[in-house]
């Protein structure tokens, strides 16, 4: 095949009024161009053009990319319009040629156009069109163009050697895709049209090593769940916040000191709570918009929503071949780029603060609890929040079944009734709700311990410190993870109870140590809490011997004897009213008992919370928000994967299988570098990729199948949320038993980060890539024990099937030994845990600083080979169609081009056709640093 072999490429138009399916136009080949300097090959390229007959004037603009130096080109690349655009029989189609003549000049040459109706074509025999070009003055003849309809769904087998061979007419074939499969409708789509729009179509014809033709579509769109998740996200973050303000409320009075603490903090939850409406109200005004560009990257406005979120699919069309597709995701990094990067990022911050937290509790003079403690708090206030109207609820449906004297629905409301209430009880054992209850006991005001009364002040001279305890006052708690020795309550109330401590205090050999543990106090009753809970227990088995009891004498009338039958009606028509009066008192001493075990929990673990809140101010209120920012982002790209996922998925009952018996991996793949900035990009992206395993998501049947019902939905609090994913009805009810029944479907995020930029390879040189290999390694380790649960619970049967059969456990070795391996920008870990993930059935996700060149450059780079391995595409072919993927020209531009009709062209600015020197350095970092120390001696050339 000569240089410049002939590339096909084409575009669509959306042509609803004659079909139901959107039609596509394809451009284009020419013949015998002739470029403006006699001694060269044109350089060609072909707008596209639609022109509304009514209006008189351009709809839109579309290019190919530039075939260079070549007479007879033939176009690999299409381009597409949106379907709002016009499309009728009376719709003209206009194909203008041009020379990019000089591209360091960024100039080029009208060389002809030709011009059709959409009706012209559909008449034509054959649906087949020949135009000649027209050239400026409308007299020369400059070459041909045919044009055809294409159908995806119909591949044809059509031989190279028809194509590339040089046919002596000036004739050459412009293809027009009918697209019954090109461009769904995917506003009325009801599994598309909530979430995804503004598709952008790009299709393109390559050879197959068997000299055949394959057809490949890409289609990226936007995902409204860019917005509409960092909106929820946002509200449910300012109702928790105003949730845990109203619960300092009610923590009732406390010392001093702890007053003074409280009102502090709900000062900053204000602050916080004020911040987070004001940013809602801003989103709440835009309208339109589906993503944030890049450039918006630091506005504060808009800094909870994600940078370029779009999705993106590659269809492959091979004869007699299924239709293969191929998904991935682009968003920009999840990092906090308002707020910057000055100091590093979530990682890095949170390192730190845990570690100055035990300095700010001494300052702040309160408690120190360790993260697990924290964790642990907040997990038990969401429990019991969960949990209490679910009992009361449950306890109603039981005394309802009493009521209606059904056995059945007396049995399930009290098998029910227990589950929930010994969940309750259980959690409710934790020795932190204790220890908690007593630090609580001892922050209230006037509370003086009984080693205070009896340890004399000595002098002042050391005041502020407090004295050590004896052992019997030692808290039960010191083992706890996270805490040294515990002291007595007397030093922690001795500091609390005072405003500024200096009254009673003494101090002793072993120094502050307060900050450090959990206070127990031994005047306190510690039994009284035992008792409390395990009341619960005590009123739950009353209800289940009463609901036993009157089963029993059920059963025992079920048989009466025919002359007692009449006094047997008389006192079954009176079993309604009785079981129910029955019931109801140990039912309503439940419902008692568990509001107030439920009072007294939550008020425990809101004072933990409070001393959490309190020994970080201001850091740790700065951090949390940081933190929402980057989770917010993270949330919404998982949300879009997941959902494009589902979607892709509905018919694989094996992926469904998987989806409920395990879970899916999403793989996010990173090409931010260790250096400068980036760190604390991927320091964030890091916390908040792990962040995501709090999340689980649920299918529901939506109410309606209009298109406002079948938006995602988040509810939940900070330490877990849920995404609902509602389906209509029909759907949704094809889906596993499991998956109809609300069982909760968990999402297993990882992250693999290797630089390839030239920052990159500072930081190897001169820098530190530790944080990097952390990150691989981990996040290895947990690829490799998702795998080891799917290939326990599911068969390998149900995972999908590629042409390289690599087994998957070879996969992850491999994987592995380059974790480890030092090799420099060693990209094959990318290659690997992406390969791995589609063989996992998983959501593939690629990221950078702001989702552009670098993720443009991987994402073409994995399609090439995906077409190269899975699809045989022609080595000859690898480079052009990497070329033709990457070229910028095919995404139009309205704004360069100049009316064709005024001959040249001067002021339009073509971008860069393709990025060979980034493509190389993928490849190899050597020829990066060639790149550099040559672009190096020619800036010093030439400024000297």
């Amino acid at each position: 095949m000569e240089d410049g072999t002939q590339h096909l490429g084409h575009c669509m138009v959306d042509m609803k009024e004659l079909s139901a399916n959107p039609e596509g136009l394809t451009a284009a080949a020419c013949n015998d161009l002739v470029a403006s300097g006699r001694d060269r090959k044109p350089n060609a390229l072909v707008q596209v053009a639609v022109i509304d007959p009514h209006k008189q004037h351009l709809v839109s603009h579309a290019c190919t990319e530039i075939v260079e130096a070549n007479k007879d080109p033939l176009f690999l690349t299409g381009v597409t319009f949106p379907s709002e655009y016009p499309a009728s029989p009376e719709t003209l189609v206009k194909l203008t040629v041009y020379d990019a003549k000089d591209k360091s000049q960024e100039s080029s040459t009208f060389l002809g156009s030709a011009t059709f109706s959409v009706g012209d074509l559909l008449r034509a025999k054959d649906e087949r069109l020949t135009l000649s070009l027209r050239s400026s003055d409308g007299v020369c003849a400059a070459g041909a163009v045919v044009v055809s309809r294409l159908k995806m769904g119909e591949m044809e087998e059509v031989d190279v050697d028809h194509i590339t061979t040089d046919i002596p007419s000036h004739k050459c074939p412009v293809v027009c895709e009918s697209a019954s499969h090109a461009c769904i409708d995917r506003e009325n789509n009801p599994l598309t049209g909530p979430v995804f729009k503004n598709p952008v179509c790009k299709v393109y014809r390559f050879q197959t090593v068997e000299s055949k033709w394959m057809l490949v579509r890409e289609q990226m769109e936007e995902c409204t769940l860019s917005f509409s998740i960092p909106k929820q996200l946002l509200s449910l973050y300012i109702q928790e916040d105003m949730s845990r303000v109203q619960d300092l409320r009610e923590l009732g009075e406390l010392s001093p000191h702890w007053d003074n603490l409280r009102k502090e903090v709900m000062t900053r939850y204000g602050g916080i709570i004020n911040s987070y409406q004001e940013t809602l109200a801003e989103l709440d005004k835009i309208t339109g918009r589906s993503f944030k560009p890049s450039c918006c990257k630091a506005q504060k406005s808009l800094e909870f929503i994600p940078i370029n979120l779009h999705t993106q699919r590659m269809r492959v069309t091979c004869p007699r071949k299924t239709d293969a597709f191929y998904d991935i995701v682009t968003v920009g990094a999840p990092a906090a780029h308002f707020q910057g990067f000055k100091c590093g990022g979530l990682q890095r911050l949170l390192s730190r603060y845990e570690a100055e937290k035990k300095s700010f509790s001494t300052a702040y003079q309160c408690i120190y609890y360790s993260p697990e403690h924290t964790a642990k708090a907040q997990e038990v206030l969401s429990t019991v929040s969960l949990l209490q109207p679910l009992i009361t609820s449950l306890a109603d449906q039981l005394l309802q079944a009493a009521q209606e004297h059904s056995s059945p629905g007396l049995r399930d409301a009290l098998k029910n009734l227990s589950d929930k209430t010994e969940q309750l009880v259980h959690t409710l054992k934790d020795e932190l709700v204790k220890s908690a209850l007593l630090a609580l006991h001892a922050a209230r005001p006037g509370y003086v311990s009984k080693n205070q009364k009896q340890t004399p002040v000595q002098g002042g001279q050391h005041q502020g410190h407090i004295h050590q305890g004896s052992d019997q006052n030692q808290s039960p708690v010191q083992g706890l993870p996270g805490h040294s020795p515990a002291t007595s309550v007397t030093e922690n109330t001795a500091v609390c109870n005072n405003v500024d401590g200096s009254q009673t205090t003494t101090r002793g050999d072993g120094g502050l140590k307060h900050q450090d543990s959990i206070p127990h106090h031994k005047e306190y009753d510690e039994e009284e809490w035992d008792r409390v809970w395990a009341n619960v227990a005590k009123c739950l088995n009353c209800v289940i011997a009463m609901v036993d009891k009157l089963q029993e004498e059920d059963n025992s009338k079920q048989e009466p004897l025919p002359e007692q039958q009449q006094l047997a009606d008389v006192i079954t028509s009176h079993n309604p009213g009785d079981w129910r009066e029955q019931l109801h008192p140990p039912v309503t001493r439940l419902k008692e008992c568990v509001m107030e075990v439920v009072e007294k929990a939550k008020r425990a673990m809101t004072f933990v919370l409070l001393q959490e809140a309190a020994c970080s101010i201001p850091q740790g209120f700065f951090l949390q928000q940081r933190r929402d920012v980057v989770f917010s982002q993270a949330l919404a790209a998982l949300a879009c994967g997941f959902v494009m996922r589902l979607y892709a998925g509905m018919q694989d009952k094996g992926f469904l299988r998987q989806l409920h018996l395990v879970g899916l991996v999403a793989q996010f793949e990173s090409l931010l570098s260790t250096y400068s900035e980036e760190i604390g990009m991927l320091e964030d992206m890091e916390v908040g990729i792990s962040d995501l395993q709090r999340v689980v998501f649920q299918i529901t049947e939506a109410k309606t199948d209009d298109l406002s019902d079948l938006q995602p939905l988040v509810c939940g609090r900070r330490d877990h949320f849920t995404v609902e994913v509602p389906l209509p009805r029909l759907v949704f009810q094809t889906l596993p038993e499991e998956i109809r029944g609300g069982k909760p479907l968990r999402v297993f995020p990882v992250l693999f980060n290797v630089g390839i930029n030239e920052q990159q390879t500072i930081a190897e040189r001169f820098g530190d890539i530790s944080l990097q290999e952390r990150i691989n390694q981990r996040n290895f380790e947990m690829l490799e024990a998702y795998y080891k649960s799917l290939s326990e619970k599911v068969p390998l049967e149900c995972l999908p099937c590629f042409q390289t059969q690599t087994d998957i456990k070879e996969l992850l070795e491999t994987l592995g030994q380059n974790v480890v391996t030092k090799k420099k920008k060693n990209v094959e870990i990318l290659w690997i845990a992406g390969t791995i993930c589609r063989r996992l059935n998983g959501i593939r996700f690629t990221s950078c600083k702001s989702a552009k060149d670098r993720t443009s450059m991987s994402v073409t780079l994995e399609q090439c080979a995906l077409l190269r391995d899975e699809h045989q595409l022609s080595k000859d072919f690898f480079i052009r169609a990497l070329d033709c993927m990457r070229s910028r020209l095919t995404q139009g531009d309205i704004g360069q081009w100049e009316d064709p009709e005024a001959g040249a062209v001067t002021e339009n600015k073509p971008a860069s056709r393709h990025f060979y020197p980034i493509a190389l350095l993928l490849v190899s970092s050597h020829l990066l640093v060639v790149w550099l120390i040559l672009s190096l001696v020619f800036l010093l050339a030439k400024y000297q």
